[in-house]
C-alpha cells in the first residue's frame, strides 16, 4: 500500500468525488486509509455514566485505498505513484512530474 499516514489525498470516485483530505489512519491489513472529511458517517453513542445522554458523532470512516490518489502539488492533481532509489534509500515519487513525496 503506496498511501502512508499523513498524506494528502484526492478522492476519485463515490459520493465524496473530488475531495481532499488528509489520511488520518493507514490500514494496510485491510487495504483501507481514513480520511479527514471524507466518508462522513453518523454514529450513535450510548450514555456511558448514569447522568450521561447519548449522543449522535459523525466522523470519517475507512474507504479503500483504490478509491483515492496522492494529491501532487507539482502537477496539482492526483498523481500515481512510482519509487526511485535516492542516496541509498527508496522515495516515492509522482510518475507524470517526479516530485517525491
Amino acid at each position: 500500500m503506496n498511501i502512508k499516514k499523513g498524506d494528502i489525498v484526492i478522492i476519485k470516485t463515490g459520493k465524496d468525488l473530488g475531495k481532499k483530505g488528509k489520511v488520518l489512519r493507514a490500514l494496510p491489513a485491510d487495504g483501507k486509509i481514513v480520511v479527514e472529511g471524507v466518508n462522513i458517517k453518523k454514529k450513535r453513542q450510548r450514555p456511558r455514566k448514569s447522568n450521561e445522554k447519548g449522543q449522535v458523532m459523525e466522523m470519517p470512516f475507512p474507504l479503500n485505498t483504490s478509491n483515492a490518489l496522492i494529491f501532487c502539488s507539482g502537477c496539482n492533481k492526483g498523481a500515481r505513484l512510482g519509487s526511485k532509489i535516492v542516496k541509498g534509500k527508496k522515495v516515492r515519487v509522482c510518475v507524470k512530474c517526479g516530485k517525491e513525496f
